[in-house]
């Protein structure tokens, strides 16, 4: 009919006016489908679904699909229903966040005259209400207020698809935490997770480590990586493209090492980017299985997000920059409500290359993108329900500990329990940010907190140990009365790079302990040239003992030890009280040492002490 010709004839002009550019639109997932989108389509989640009490909103703009996830409650509905025309005046962090960006705004300037894409775009984020951007609860919702957190997962909890996938839901019920079965609100504070950090599937870096030993031998076999990646991508018909960049990268690892097969040398930096692959194949697989649950997220290596080091390859320190550009990567490239999943253990030297951590490098990964972002927690997520009393695999009545300090998780660290690294500890420690450690097999458990009180009420935190040590006993009669003794035995400990754990001394001698790390060749050498001005003795198939207690109760610590350690035969051949005032240390025949420890942890944490807990000088 005329009238529909005539309707027909506006809407192509109407669409003729459109900018050519639109595809070019980015949508911020925090957008919450605000009804002014060009497409808007609006899905919630059937009960029966694993989206329930979550509404999953997708927006398009052009040929580009966006996910978000936000609160489907009738506050909430009601608020995002709302048209607000104007915005309010800015508080005081509006103008403090202008504040720190007039020095960029000559720049930005420049940048947005040069391409009217941009200035499309900060036009269009500039129009956006501040309160959409919040993920506080709104006024009158029973929602609790969010925290922002980084969370770290581990191998043995991306072990497989199966744990893939319990720990993207385990993210998405953190970020909403679930009604109780009951139908009431569950307790759990919801958090806004900025970055999760992943390392490589289950053992994938030992199976690449392995790659690489076979190819200086001549073969070249991936396969087993293929069906775990490729595998998991089929088991969850994640999207092509994401099969793409996982067959991409496995394909480029395949190159190296037929390189490698070629030349015959595996270089520490090539060791490097071999291992690499792992995380980067993870943090795909990851990232879309959260899109594909209604969590918007984006893989990132971890270069992408500005993490820095020197170039140290296989044990590389953060360069004292990495913080402030971790922070300025996250600001200018990274909406806030996007879960960044980030590969941990790896970055980038000055020169681009890349560069592994070292010992704990997935851990100080999350510890420094927290740090940088100033997030109110951090959160490593481990196969246990926090940090222990002593190790569950010696004693079963292990309990974990809620409250912990940095300084008593660095001992317990260096003596060997399988917490944090004490190096990764250091940005959260010098930000003054709590660290969680939490079960991805059990999340609701607590957890331990790491932070700088601790709790000062206990006369023993924990009981750890290491084994397989040597201890060397050093005496010297000739340095009676002499200075310098201590300065002679160290020397020659420094020049055959000979690292000590434990030390106890007095004038005439000295006692230290040599982990099993050391090379056989450079003790020796050093017991030669000891042997110039001192007697040397080598006592093989030791332990430490470590007690992290507080030293300021020593007394009634000590009394307990030795009361047990003299009631069951457990010999004592050397003892030392930290500098660090929160450990004492014994060191007796290996053989002994889970009896020690069983012993002490029935006294000090089971209300089971055969010999009596002496406590403030009583025993009871």
């Amino acid at each position: 009919s005329p009238g529909n010709i005539s309707m027909a004839a506006f809407l192509l002009v109407a669409l003729a006016a459109l900018p050519a550019n639109i595809d070019a639109f980015h949508v911020p997932s925090n957008r919450m489908c605000n009804r002014r989108s060009p497409v808007y389509n609006n899905e919630l989640s059937s009960p029966s679904s694993p989206l329930v009490g979550l509404q999953n909103c997708n927006v398009q703009y052009g040929n580009v699909k966006h996910s978000s996830l936000y609160t489907a409650g009738k506050e909430d509905a009601q608020e995002n229903q709302e048209e607000d025309e104007t915005s309010e005046a800015t508080d005081d962090a509006t103008d403090a966040d202008t504040s720190s960006t007039d020095n960029e705004s000559s720049t930005s300037d420049k940048d947005e005259e040069d391409d009217p894409t941009k200035a499309i775009i900060a036009a269009y984020k500039s129009n956006l209400n501040p309160r959409r951007l919040s993920t506080d609860a709104r006024p009158g919702s029973t929602m609790k207020p969010s925290i922002d957190v980084t969370m770290k997962f581990g191998g043995s909890s991306l072990a497989n698809s199966e744990c893939i996938d319990r720990v993207a839901k385990l993210i998405r019920d953190r970020i909403r935490p679930p009604l109780n079965e009951d139908g009431t609100v569950s307790e759990e504070v919801p958090v806004r997770p900025r970055a999760v950090i992943c390392s490589a599937m289950g053992k994938t870096t030992n199976t690449l480590l392995s790659a690489g030993e076979m190819a200086l031998e001549g073969r070249v076999d991936i396969e087993a990586l293929r069906t775990l990646h490729l595998g998991t991508c089929r088991d969850f018909d994640l999207p092509s493209q994401t099969r793409t960049e996982v067959e991409t990268l496995l394909g480029e690892c395949q190159d190296m090492l037929n390189g490698v097969r070629l030349i015959q040398e595996l270089s520490p930096k090539s060791l490097d980017q071999l291992v690499s692959y792992g995380e980067r194949c993870s943090v795909r697989i990851m990232a879309a299985r959260l899109n594909q649950i209604g969590v918007p997220a984006q893989s990132f290596d971890a270069w992408d997000v500005g993490v820095l080091t020197d170039d140290t390859y296989g044990d590389a320190n953060l360069l004292p920059t990495a913080i402030d550009s971790i922070r300025e990567r996250f600001a200018s490239r990274i909406d806030p409500n996007v879960v960044a999943v980030v590969t941990g253990f790896i970055g980038h030297n000055t020169k681009g290359r890349i560069t592994t951590l070292g010992r704990g490098g997935s851990d100080l990964t999350a510890t420094a993108i927290g740090a940088a972002l100033k997030v109110d927690e951090i959160q490593v997520w481990k196969d246990v329900d926090g940090i222990l009393t002593a190790d569950p695999r010696l004693v079963k009545n292990a309990v974990p500990l809620s409250h912990i300090s940095y300084e008593e998780a660095s001992e317990l660290a260096y003596f060997g329990a399988q917490v944090l690294h004490p190096i990764a500890m250091q940005p959260a420690l010098k930000s003054d940010i709590p660290v969680r450690v939490k079960n991805s097999y059990n999340p609701s458990a607590p957890g331990s907190v790491i932070d700088k009180i601790g709790n000062p009420d206990r006369m023993v935190t924990a009981i750890t140990c290491k084994r397989g040590v040597t201890l060397m006993d050093i005496h010297s009669l000739q340095m009676l009365g002499a200075y310098g003794f201590l300065g002679a035995v160290f020397s020659d400990f420094e020049k055959h790079k000979v690292s000590v754990d434990v030390l106890a001394s007095s004038e005439v001698s000295v006692s230290v302990t040599l982990d099993k790390k050391q090379r056989e060749e450079d003790t020796k050498a050093l017991c030669e040239d000891l042997s110039n001005f001192a007697e040397v003795e080598l006592h093989q198939d030791r332990a430490i003992l470590t007690l992290i207690a507080d030293v300021r109760r020593s007394s009634d610590v000590l009394a307990t030890v030795f009361r047990s350690f003299s009631a069951h035969g457990i010999k004592v051949e050397m003892m030392s009280q930290g500098a660090s005032k929160v450990n004492i240390s014994f060191i007796v025949r290996e053989e002994q040492i889970d009896e020690a420890i069983l012993k002490l942890h029935s006294c000090f944490f089971e209300d089971q002490c055969d010999v009596g807990l002496v406590e403030g000088g009583q025993i009871r």
